[in-house]
């Protein structure tokens, strides 16, 4: 537990000039009594950790000191290099640099842990993109990428209708979602985060202060922004409601033709009847794409509102029981 501990500190370290007794102890979840501690015994060990005393002072590492990755177990270094995602990085111009980055930690792995990349990648691969589309990336993805891993800010032309729109836009982070490349991006103008599609980007030029990078909001979680907003946009889109009877085999698949949490939602709680079915009332895009949704459950599922759905079905129920007949 220790020996893992002073590891991670040592990491810690190597990767920001300086840090606390108490952002250390906050960390790796110890006191800063611990951390102190463990400071002695690190430079005891020959790890050079230098404290700065005083109200703005904490621990760093003197001397330009890394160390070499020969703590990762095999599970560790196999998922390191899960981490790449080679499509992605291809898409944004960065597979030269991922692939120059893992030669180097490569190398510093023991000999024993190098055929880790291979291991990996024989047994994981990402394909992003639903079935029987091919989604190419957009054209001025790699300048997009340039400027989120940059901070610098830009002047973006979109399709948005019938109509282009410019807008100066601070990028914050990448999304890349069924094979569609989104960008978080801050809009000084509003003080406000937005989500672009990349692929209706028409034109991508350097913002009004050419050169400059914009702050970061220190607060923004880019994971927790996209999750938030997602589930904006799918509520969003539900505009319509219909009412169903489903039987039980009905109520085990709904979930997986329409979306899951609102599917989930509205099965909650919902009581069975004698023959087991239970009536829920499931908020929908449209009654069209209600229609091919519940197409998909035959008998399963009785649409009992609206008419025009319930009718619509009973329609081609009929026409391919004719069929089949």
């Amino acid at each position: 537990m220790r020996a893992a501990r002073l590891i991670k500190m040592v990491l810690l370290l190597q990767s920001r000039a300086s840090m606390t007794a108490a952002e250390l102890a906050e960390e790796l979840e110890v006191s800063e009594r611990t951390i102190t501690r463990d400071a002695q015994a690190l430079s005891e060990a020959g790890v050079p950790v230098y404290a700065d005393r005083g109200r703005t002072g904490g621990y760093r590492l003197i001397g330009g000191y890394r160390t070499r990755l020969t703590g990762l177990a095999r599970s560790e270094a196999e998922a390191l290099f899960l981490s790449g995602v080679p499509g992605a990085l291809r898409e944004m111009g960065l597979e030269d640099a991922a692939s120059a980055a893992r030669l180097k930690v490569s190398a510093a792995l023991l000999p024993s842990l190098r055929d880790a990349s291979q291991n990996a990648s024989q047994r994981f691969h990402l394909d992003a993109p639903g079935w029987f589309k091919e989604t190419p990336p957009p054209p001025l993805l790699p300048v997009v990428a340039d400027a989120v891993w940059d901070d610098r800010p830009v002047v973006a032309r979109y399709r948005r209708q019938d109509s282009e729109v410019e807008r100066e836009l601070e990028p914050y982070g990448l999304v890349l979602k069924a094979g569609v490349w989104y960008l978080c991006a801050r809009v000084p103008e509003t003080a406000s985060h937005r989500v672009y599609r990349i692929d209706r980007f028409t034109s991508v030029t350097p913002g009004t202060s050419a050169g400059e990078r914009f702050v970061r909001d220190e607060d923004f979680d880019l994971p927790a922004f996209w999750e938030e907003r997602a589930a904006q946009f799918a509520r969003a889109i539900l505009r319509e409601e219909t009412v169903l009877r489903l039987s039980p085999a009905g109520a085990r698949q709904l979930p997986h033709v329409t979306d899951r949490a609102v599917a989930e939602e509205a099965l909650a709680g919902a009581e069975p009847d004698g023959l087991g079915r239970v009536t829920v009332t499931l908020p929908v895009e449209s009654a069209a794409v209600a229609y091919s949704q519940l197409l998909v459950l035959g008998p399963e599922v009785e649409v009992l509102q609206p008419p025009e759905l319930r009718e619509r079905l009973a329609t081609t129920a009929a026409r391919m029981a004719e069929l089949y007949r």
